[in-house]
């Protein structure tokens, strides 16, 4: 270590004060503040990433502050990463949709490192961000699903009125002369088909 002492004249007389008896460096560093600080905000999350030298990546402890872009930063929130890693996440839950953020960070040696010590950085640069909207559905999609699921009951109930019509309608061909007009009972099959066709086709259309 290092002695640190303070010399000078008072009074015409010198006078020596020692300021710290036993000094070491590694024990009173002061960062420089982290660089190149950027953000990337999606509907659900904000990740916030940032620089420092590489020698120091795993070693370093960091605080993120962040706040509403027209607030002071007195009353900002403070948030811890939970690595050494130059990064960290804001869930979506703690951020209000449209409206812009602005965050910055600052790093010191972490508390576990026993060889160095050192106070918080300067804070750096800052980033601004805004949460993303959840994305909605557009009115056509929300139409089409609706009419799928108003046609298919519908299109299942009519296939078992026209079955039970034809229930009766075959009944009612046996008691018909041979002189007289085909029962549409046997019509009812190609009527049938053509209709399934047409379910199938309209159910195209809506997709």
């Amino acid at each position: 270590g290092y002695r640190v002492s303070l010399q000078g004249n008072f009074f015409g007389h010198n006078h020596t004060y020692i300021t710290f008896p036993e000094y070491n460096p590694r024990k009173h560093i002061k960062l420089d503040p982290p660089l190149n600080i950027q953000s990337n905000a999606t509907a659900s999350k904000c990740q916030i990433w940032w620089s420092v030298p590489w020698y120091l990546v795993d070693i370093l402890q960091y605080e993120l502050q962040y706040k509403e872009y027209s607030m002071s930063w007195e009353i900002a929130l403070n948030k811890t990463p939970p690595s050494s890693l130059p990064q960290i996440e804001i869930e979506a839950t703690e951020l209000r949709s449209g409206i812009a953020y602005i965050a910055r960070v600052r790093c010191k040696i972490s508390e576990n490192e026993d060889s160095y010590h050192s106070q918080w950085s300067e804070w750096s640069q800052t980033t601004v961000f805004q949460r993303a909207g959840v994305p909605k559905l557009s009115e056509k999609i929300l139409n089409t699903r609706t009419m799928q699921f108003l046609f298919i009951p519908l299109s299942f109930g009519t296939l078992l009125y026209l079955c039970w019509n034809c229930k009766f309608s075959s009944r009612y061909c046996c008691f018909l002369t041979s002189g007289q007009k085909a029962s549409p009972a046997l019509t009812f099959p190609r009527q049938l088909l053509s209709f399934s066709h047409s379910i199938i086709c309209t159910m195209g259309i809506l997709r």
